[in-house]
């Protein structure tokens, strides 16, 4: 069992390399969009760039924490760093929008890694009472550097054209390199085979499982439709230069990192969790609700700057939620699990509501998109059952009743 200064050393190792990727894949969410839509892309084939990346983050992401469990999370890591550069460069290198999907498609089996790995690692690394605050420094290194990956992107957009941004931003990914080699190579499963079966069957039977995923989709549906279209958003409605997108997308990352912290504390402390995931599914179907109808940078400013606290404390809520699902040997697909139903809903959005934005607007699209996510936090809450919070691992989760 590794001391408590060892486990505090492996966190920060984890911290750094997060926020390292996450600028990465930052700076990509602001270029990309700006790129294809300079190459002449549609609305609609600007939010499935999106929706491709994520999509194949999601269907990655189980498989990737099945190989977390057998081999430890620095394999993928490592493998998550050279795909994630090569996506990046031969992004820069395309002169049509086709091949562009292509590229996203790599970038999202990166990202589909990295993610089961970065939480399965910090799972590993927190006891179930401080479970929340390990989540919520993890995700506050996420926005940490979604908040750098876009102000780094768009401040060299003043000197730069947005090709040569995408190629030179690749650099962050070497930031990441000596946090990757320090965080954990644990493997959780000792075992021969690659089986599915047993920890889903143990997963699924969770009476919290079905609320909990409901809830997680509710929010990554509107959350991915605003992330994959705010960029284009920003030039074709508000009317702001480049620059200016980036520093809304950054100032959006301060908040929403800034908050985590406190949301772990906040989470570690309730009773219940579904409130504050209840909460972030309402602060978006306000934000999408209003932000189509705004116009200039400090009204959409503002109005994330308002509802991006609530959608920090409904992730991390989430995050320890999955986690008390798991048990030991099955992190790595608990958090697999995690990642796919987060990807998937972050992909999915941008394609349903897509057409909509496409044929009636950016005000329709969001509304639409906000509707869905207040049904589906209705069903949540008709539904919804805590899982125990875990203090000591088990072999196989055992089921808890509705709190």
């Amino acid at each position: 069992m590794p001391s408590a200064d060892a486990q505090t050393r492996r966190r920060l190792a984890i911290y750094v390399a997060t926020s390292a990727l996450m600028a990465s894949i930052a700076a990509r969410g602001l270029t990309v969009p700006l790129y294809a839509h300079s190459l002449g892309a549609s609305r609609f084939e600007v939010g499935a760039l999106f929706s491709v990346s994520t999509l194949a983050a999601a269907i990655l992401s189980l498989p990737s924490g099945l190989l977390v469990d057998r081999f430890g999370p620095r394999m993928l890591l490592i493998a998550s760093l050279g795909l994630t550069a090569f996506s990046q460069l031969a992004t820069a290198a395309t002169p049509t929008v086709a091949p562009l999907f292509l590229w996203q498609l790599v970038g999202g089996v990166a990202a589909g890694m990295q993610q089961s790995a970065l939480f399965s690692a910090i799972t590993e690394s927190a006891s179930g009472s401080r479970l929340g605050r390990a989540f919520g420094w993890l995700t506050f290194s996420m926005q940490t550097g979604f908040f750098l990956g876009p102000s780094v992107a768009g401040i060299l957009l003043k000197w730069i054209d947005v090709r040569t941004d995408i190629a030179v931003t690749t650099a962050l990914v070497l930031l990441a390199i000596p946090g990757v080699i320090l965080a954990s190579g644990t493997r959780q499963h000792h075992g021969r085979g690659l089986s599915l079966r047993q920890p889903l069957s143990a997963l699924f039977r969770q009476p919290a499982f079905l609320p909990v995923t409901v809830g997680l989709v509710a929010l990554a549906t509107g959350w991915g439709t605003l992330g994959a279209f705010l960029p284009v958003f920003g030039k074709e409605a508000l009317a702001l230069p480049s620059s200016q997108v980036g520093y809304l997308l950054a100032l959006q990352a301060i908040v929403n990192g800034t908050s985590r912290p406190f949301a772990g504390r906040l989470v570690d402390r309730v009773r219940q969790r579904w409130p504050l995931l209840l909460a972030g599914i309402i602060a978006w179907a306000i934000t999408g609700s209003l932000l189509g109808h705004l116009s200039g940078f400090a009204e959409p400013a503002v109005l994330l700057v308002l509802c991006t606290p609530f959608m920090a404390a409904a992730y991390v809520a989430l995050g320890t939620a999955f986690a008390d699902l798991s048990a030991g040997s099955t992190r790595g697909v608990a958090m697999g699990v995690f990642g796919a139903l987060n990807f998937g809903g972050l992909g999915a959005g941008p394609l349903i509501f897509g057409p909509i934005v496409q044929n009636s607007g950016y005000a329709a699209g969001f509304t639409a998109s906000a509707v869905v996510s207040l049904v589906l936090g209705a069903v949540m809450m008709a539904l919804h059952a805590e899982p125990r919070r875990r203090r000591v691992a088990s072999p196989v989760p055992p089921p808890t009743p509705g709190v």
